[in-house]
């Protein structure tokens, strides 16, 4: 007689507590995701207006970029003027494309009225005119006066995919500014800890082509925060959807 109680206890629905309990914890996952990303457009967006705010300020004098290097640690597009005499047979050669074309960034050592150095990047060269010997209009000698954009050094490779500097050759892959300096025969405390980027003003012969700082800041944290949160709400809409079917009157138990 009591096999038709067994019956109704055996459709009575159960509740998919372990359903909801793995959708929750990625539902937590998705919305810290979004939150991360809102937060990194926030961060990304205040960079990209502290960068054009510097790059559009007038240039200053080098002792007050040292200045600011000395407090805050980074000089990254700040605008400099600065004069010194370059070291034309110490230039270094910094592997890169430029307008479409390959070749090379010219790093050269500009030594200043005091004695020390600043490592500056003169512009963009074809391979074929690597040797400075090919571009004799552009080595400028005696005191010139310069006005570009100070950038930070890098502290490390980049990437493990980036191949090591070829001293030898003088190609190089990355910054090394420690490198580059010990090649050019400079000594720590006579180098400055930042590069200069020089700007467009034409140098003779027209080599190297200056002003070749790119400034390239991808922001797509907001399309990555509308993703997350998007799988956030479809993950809420299928969970929903599921544990109601579940628990509809007549539907089939699960084990």
């Amino acid at each position: 007689m009591s096999a038709p109680h067994d019956i109704g206890n055996a459709r009575r629905p159960v509740f998919p507590w372990l359903v909801l309990v793995l959708g929750l914890a990625a539902l937590a996952v998705l919305l810290s995701l979004g939150t991360w990303q809102v937060n990194r457009l926030q961060w990304k967006e205040a960079l990209i207006e502290t960068i054009d705010q510097r790059i559009a300020s007038e240039p200053r004098p080098l002792s007050d970029i040292e200045r600011v290097h000395a407090e805050a640690g980074e000089v990254d597009y700040w605008p400099v003027s600065l004069s010194g005499t370059f070291h034309h047979d110490r230039e270094s050669h910094f592997l890169a494309t430029w307008k479409g074309a390959a070749g090379y960034f010219v790093y050269t050592p500009l030594e200043l009225a005091d004695g020390r150095f600043v490592l500056i990047n003169r512009g963009f060269v074809p391979f074929e005119l690597k040797d400075p010997s090919t571009r004799p209009e552009g080595q400028v000698e005696g005191v010139v006066e310069i006005v570009g954009l100070a950038r930070d050094r890098l502290t490390e490779k980049p990437s493990s995919l980036v191949p090591d500097n070829d001293l030898a050759k003088n190609v190089f892959y990355w910054k090394d500014m420690s490198a580059m300096a010990k090649r050019a025969g400079i000594e720590a405390d006579r180098l400055l800890p930042f590069f200069v980027d020089a700007g467009p003003a034409e140098n003779p012969g027209g080599l190297p082509q200056g002003g070749v700082t790119l400034v390239d800041m991808p922001n797509n944290h907001l399309q990555y925060a509308v993703t997350w949160y998007g799988l956030a709400a479809a993950l809420v809409a299928v969970l929903f959807f599921f544990i109601r079917s579940r628990l509809r009157p007549g539907a089939e138990p699960r084990p």
